[in-house]
């Protein structure tokens, strides 16, 4: 029944700000309609899991967490050291990928994923 995510939509205390930020730091083309249109590439999955409210994977306030696929994360990561953004936490591989973490201006935690 269902092919793929239709979109991510949430609300913001300052639009402009965010939209700034996630196109300096995360290379989003923002339009004119505040959004983008992220086309799926071949070897890209979507993950679509449920966490217990009480799981320490992410910070319990937070009630979703953004996790991008990037094609090369030691990349990523030396664009965010070139423009000032911090990780919050370092490079982590295990079996499933490589990952890191950063904040977006108002404090929601992303993940960063290397497949």
């Amino acid at each position: 029944m269902i092919k793929g995510f239709g979109g991510i939509f949430w609300r913001t205390k300052n639009l402009e700000a965010v939209k700034k930020w996630y196109s300096e730091v995360l290379k989003i083309e923002i339009e004119g309609w505040n959004g983008t249109v992220i086309q799926p590439q071949s070897g890209n999955e979507t993950i679509f899991s449920f966490f217990t409210e009480d799981d320490p994977y992410f910070p319990t306030e937070q009630q979703v967490m953004l996790n991008f696929q990037v094609h090369n994360l030691d990349e990523t990561i030396e664009h965010f050291e070139r423009i000032g953004v911090s990780l919050v936490k370092e490079k982590e591989v295990s079996e499933f990928g490589a990952f890191v973490w950063i904040k977006d201006p108002e404090g929601r935690l992303i993940e960063l994923w290397e497949k």
